[in-house]
């Protein structure tokens, strides 16, 4: 019997110190992601921007959506989606945010009240696109949400071309985000939300083939 319980106790530990390696192993790809993330964020908007059917800005970051009223005032889209805009917010309150040409504001700027989140943005993106028969987009969100924002538009309309636009932040430091504790949390935040929707992206891939 006391054997028997040797062998037990040696079987817990062996499963105990390969249960710890797994974590660590998890641990270890959780962190080498993280940095490779991070490296790859874009530092600065793309010089030359081609031309798209539509622009759609995603609410929520600094400097998102003044940047997409340029591009619609440089004639990089013909209509422009603000979506993700929370129910209260006036469109007067909206215009003059984002500045730009008050004229092509009224004409051609729609704002999408629906979406809560990244994927409501991209659902609601898709009907727009769709009511618009729009073929190619360009994608207005920060660099660091970027990523995720791409990969969920990209999975509600996978017959769109999309071009992305990442807006920098001032107040963000990609560069040695190390040393600022709130440029890290932001990012780590971001980069396992990353992580869930790859992984639900993947999922779904898998029970449709």
């Amino acid at each position: 019997m006391a054997a028997g319980r040797m062998e037990h106790e040696g079987l817990g530990q062996r499963l105990g110190r390969l249960l710890a390696s797994l974590i660590g192993l998890a641990a270890l790809a959780y962190v080498a992601g993280f940095v490779i993330f991070a490296a790859e964020l874009d530092r600065r908007p793309p010089l030359d921007v081609p031309v798209a059917d539509g622009i759609v800005a995603l609410t929520g970051g600094e400097g998102r959506l003044n940047e997409a009223m340029k591009l619609l005032d440089d004639g990089k889209g013909a209509r422009l989606l603000i979506t993700g805009v929370h129910p209260e917010v006036k469109i007067a309150a909206i215009r003059s945010a984002v500045g730009g040409s008050t004229a092509k504001f009224d004409c051609c700027v729609d704002i999408g009240r629906q979406a809560e989140n990244t994927i409501g943005n991209a659902s609601e993106t898709a009907e727009w696109v769709r009511a618009h028969r729009y073929h190619s987009i360009i994608l207005v969100t920060s660099t660091y949400h970027m990523p995720r924002a791409a990969l969920e538009l990209r999975r509600a309309m996978p017959d769109v071309s999309i071009t992305p636009f990442p807006v920098v932040q001032e107040t963000l430091h990609l560069d040695g985000w190390w040393d600022f504790p709130g440029t890290t949390k932001l990012l780590a935040s971001e980069y396992s939300k990353y992580l869930l929707t790859l992984a639900h992206a993947r999922a779904l891939l898998r029970s449709e083939t």
